[in-house]
């Protein structure tokens, strides 16, 4: 019986490799993809194969990650789908013979989906970088490109790159060109899908935007957005690529690559994006390309004269960068554990993080230190017999107290903007008075109000005491609450990046742009401010230890 098992065995893989011819380079893309799809439809075990391409022709479903966000290229409304790359994805199915499913993706998530195996392709308006070559396999030739542009309000002057130094830019999480304009100085403000960088111009939240030209395309087609805001200039031409999985999808690569090159040399790209009102000048030129002799072939795709490189974003390296990674190592075997930490891999991004932790200590002693001042005023204008004094610190509490913080926090540095130039210096300092005006005031009313107290207690014991000791008396009863506004004020710091200040928050969010990672992000702010409000409780009862000495010194009575 086994041997005619085996006998039959051969017979089949006899037939199967007379039915698919080896690979000819030579060969037309046609003809190489049939002779591809056949090896792949007869050749092992589906349940046990872990090829990307057989698993998709065994189970005759495509799984492709697509935007839904993204006006002429992925739309989704209810289940109705649309755009440019879901007509690409249909012919894509189409000519593999199977079942498409499409599943919403963003910039954030749609590599991670694709090494997590729960879509077989992501075709989601990414750039083909150097940087994500390491974690994807890009599909070539490239159904598209685009460069960055960057859109604000007619008023608004930027030039170049070099004129954002300093100045924010909202952009998209994981967007190619966020690392180009970290390097030069832009703080970014992320947001997750390109829609809400249009709703932040209208409210007047963003003053500069940065997004793919096709992205924009659509917009300066209303005549209302043309006239309120213009572009300013164009920096890092990107080809976009669809995308497959490392592991396993070496065949998967090839057949959508040839899939890709007969798609531009019949002109079908071209077709399918004047169906979208996309702008097909790129596309024509790559249809020449494709149909030159040497271009359309079985092997075209590997070819370089026929192919455009990705764009280049490696960034340098920092010199632990082998350390971490072997750190991520170890914490993926021992405790299964996955952290990224791109931001400590590469300079740029570790450039960016210690000047936001020293900016962040700057910005924490100037608040704390600002709070104590404000709590010292107000406590002392609250408590003032002097009417006028008394009724003006009344209402400017009044005022701050009933203001949220980020809107103090604008109007601070909308003030400190009319009277210097914007700076980091500017932005820090307007933030450490902003908060500490907002938490001094809470902490000068208890102070105040122990003050009346012990006011009324030496008159009721006909006990006399001299004004500075008193006061030291009245903020030590009111040291559980200043302690608080303290903490309070500590806590609210990253508030500062709102108004653009360089400190923790907003260069980790910087560092966000290179990786799209944000769990790590957190995690690292969190043990900063969470060691950061330690210190503060341990200065504090430093702070409570002085003020007793001082009382407990002869010259004076407490009640």
């Amino acid at each position: 019986m086994t041997v005619w098992v085996v006998l039959v065995s051969m017979m089949l893989g006899v037939a199967t490799s007379m039915a698919a011819p080896p690979f000819d380079p030579a060969a037309r893309p046609e003809v190489a993809l049939e002779t591809l799809l056949a090896r792949s439809r007869g050749s092992e075990d589906c349940a046990a194969t872990t090829d990307r391409l057989r698993h998709i022709l065994c189970s005759g479903v495509l799984k492709v990650g697509v935007r839904g966000d993204y006006p002429l290229f992925g739309m989704a409304a209810g289940t109705i789908r649309s755009g440019y790359e879901v007509d690409i994805a249909e012919r894509i199915a189409r000519q593999l013979g199977v079942t498409l499913s499409l599943v919403t993706v963003s910039p954030a998530n749609r590599i991670a989906l694709l090494a997590e195996d729960r879509i077989d392709l992501v075709m989601a308006t990414m750039g083909h970088t150097t940087l994500r070559d390491a974690h994807a396999r890009f599909i070539r030739p490239h159904y598209y490109a685009s460069s960055t542009e960057l859109v604000g309000p007619r008023a608004v002057q930027a030039a170049d790159l070099s004129a954002l130094a300093g100045r924010t830019v909202c952009v998209t999480v994981g967007n190619a060109s966020n690392a180009e304009l970290s390097r030069h100085g832009a703080r970014l403000l992320l947001f997750d899908n390109p829609e809400q960088l249009i709703d932040r111009l209208n409210a007047g939240v963003c003053m500069l935007a940065a997004q793919d030209d096709s992205f924009f395309a659509k917009s300066f087609t209303d005549p209302r957005f043309s006239a309120l805001y213009d572009r300013k200039f164009h920096f890092a031409p990107l080809p976009w690529g669809m995308a497959v999985a490392n592991q396993g999808g070496e065949d998967l690569a090839t057949a959508l690559s040839l899939i890709s090159q007969m798609m531009h040399r019949d002109g079908v790209f071209v077709d399918l994006a004047r169906d979208h009102h996309i702008d097909a000048g790129f596309l024509m030129e790559q249809r020449a390309v494709w149909n030159r002799p040497t271009c359309d072939r079985a092997d075209g795709f590997s070819n370089p004269d026929c192919v455009l490189r990705p764009h280049a974003t490696d960034l340098a390296p920092t010199l632990f960068a082998s350390r971490v990674s072997d750190f991520e190592h170890w914490l993926g075997t021992q405790a299964g554990i996955h952290p990224v930490l791109t931001m400590f891999k590469i300079a740029p991004a570790w450039d960016l993080i210690r000047w936001g932790l020293f900016n962040s200590i700057i910005l924490i002693a100037a608040t704390l230190a600002s709070t104590l001042l404000f709590a010292v005023v107000f406590g002392l204008g609250l408590s003032t017999p002097f009417k006028p004094l008394l009724w003006s610190a009344r209402a400017i509490m009044v005022l701050v107290q009933s203001t949220p913080i980020v809107l103090s926090l604008v109007i601070a540095a909308t003030i400190a903007n009319t009277v210097f130039s914007f700076s980091s210096t500017v932005a820090l300092a307007a933030a450490a008075i902003t908060l500490g005006l907002t938490n001094g005031s809470y902490a000068g009313q208890a102070i105040s109000e122990a003050i009346v107290t012990l006011r009324s207690d030496y008159e009721r014991l006909h006990s006399t005491v001299t004004a500075p000791k008193m006061f030291m008396e009245a903020m030590r009863r009111s040291l559980v609450q200043i302690v608080s506004f303290l903490i309070n004020a500590t806590k609210g710091t990253p508030a500062a990046s709102f108004i653009g200040a360089p400190e923790l928050l907003n260069a980790l969010t910087d560092t966000t742009s290179f990786s799209s990672d944000r769990t790590t992000t957190y995690w690292l702010l969190l043990i900063f401010y969470t060691l950061a409000v330690l210190l503060v409780i341990q200065l504090c009862t430093i702070l409570r230890r002085t003020l007793e000495r001082e009382i407990a010194r002869p010259g004076g009575d407490s009640p």
